[in-house]
């Protein structure tokens, strides 16, 4: 079977979902899937106002059609509700091609954050959104309950994985600062909550991985915080793994797979009881949920690494390719119907 994925993310962005994307394609390739982006490359750009070093991509609708119709897909999948899904979502709703969609992004929190837009405007437009999907799919049965309350159609589960390969505890490193180290990963900006953990008074060391539009305030307002910068793949494992805790602040991920890649490094998780670390933790006693953050980072010194580590080893990418595939061979089915053939050479010179 062959899929098109259509994505706003991609690298060299990194974030849960490009890392989910990526490793997705490995597994599926190895289950004889073939999954093709629809990614940012090879289109004008913008830049994003509320962060300097990313843009948005500018696609032209002739070349979505032609990119879609060059790889003959048995199934699309949208999993992002930017420029490139929207294309995509257009072509398929102007044939009359089932397709999917990922719900992976708190928007309306991320935008009501910086401008004064409600949110109910934000979630309208995602709900139209993706009500045109055959199926869309999130990551916990939390944000599925929310979503389904919010009035969210045809949802599915599809899980996320860890590369147990790449984050274990092995890999960590002497990062030479006073323990116990409280560290967290990702993208530096005021949705991800990072004010919440820095402002902590904890004993040893704060460590940040990442960078964003809010590191330069932070480091400023943090001077005893360690900014460590950007990290990807064996780099950012070291890091993860040198950490006694692995704390996460964040109140609008829809998963935190940061959580995960720590867990598999022997790292127990800080969070607050939210959707996402919910669902990770739950009552597994690989880290410490509560509403007083602090309690939760003291808390997790005394979790088990060895547990952590087991707790990772049962999270595979394979099992989360399969789910992906299972509902992606259903919307291949439902295209086998009688409906517009997938490749529609007069789209293109329309």
């Amino acid at each position: 079977m062959r899929v098109v994925v259509a994505t706003d993310a991609w690298h060299p962005q990194v974030n849960g979902v490009v890392r989910t994307l990526t490793s997705l394609a490995a597994s599926a390739r190895a289950l004889g899937v073939t999954i093709e982006f629809i990614t940012p490359e090879g289109f004008p750009t913008i830049p994003v106002p509320t962060y300097p070093h990313l843009r948005l991509a500018v696609p032209g609708m002739r070349r979505v059609a032609r990119l879609i119709e060059q790889q003959r897909p048995d199934a699309i999948h949208i999993a992002t509700e930017g420029p490139i899904g929207f294309a995509v979502h257009r072509y398929c709703r102007r044939r009359g091609l089932p397709f999917t969609t990922s719900y992976t992004t708190r928007f309306p929190e991320y935008i009501s954050a910086r401008v004064p837009i409600p949110q109910a405007l934000s979630y309208a437009i995602l709900r139209r959104f993706h009500a045109a999907a055959a199926a869309t799919m999130v990551s916990t049965p939390s944000l599925l309950a929310e979503l389904k309350q919010r009035k969210f159609s045809n949802l599915v589960m599809w899980t996320r994985g860890v590369d147990t390969e790449l984050f274990r505890p092995e890999r960590a490193i002497d990062l030479g600062l006073p323990r116990p180290i409280f560290l967290t990963a990702g993208r530096v900006a005021v949705e991800k909550n990072l004010e919440a953990f820095l402002s902590l008074d904890l004993p040893g060391s704060k460590v940040v991985v990442g960078d964003g539009p809010q590191e330069p305030e932070l480091r400023r307002r943090f001077p005893r915080t360690t900014f460590l910068g950007l990290r990807e793949g064996p780099s950012l494992a070291a890091a993860v793994a040198a950490a006694d805790a692995f704390v996460f602040p964040s109140k609008t991920d829809t998963f935190g797979l940061v959580q995960l890649e720590a867990l598999a490094c022997g790292v127990p998780v800080a969070a607050f009881p939210v959707t996402g670390p919910r669902d990770v933790i739950a009552d597994h006693p690989v880290g410490v949920l509560s509403e007083d953050l602090r309690a939760a980072c003291l808390g997790a010194l005394h979790v088990s690494r060895e547990a952590c580590r087991a707790f990772a080893l049962s999270r595979s990418w394979e099992n989360s390719a399969r789910q992906f595939i299972g509902h992606m061979t259903r919307v291949a089915a439902k295209q086998r119907s009688p409906q517009p053939s997938l490749a529609l050479g007069a789209a293109t010179s329309r």
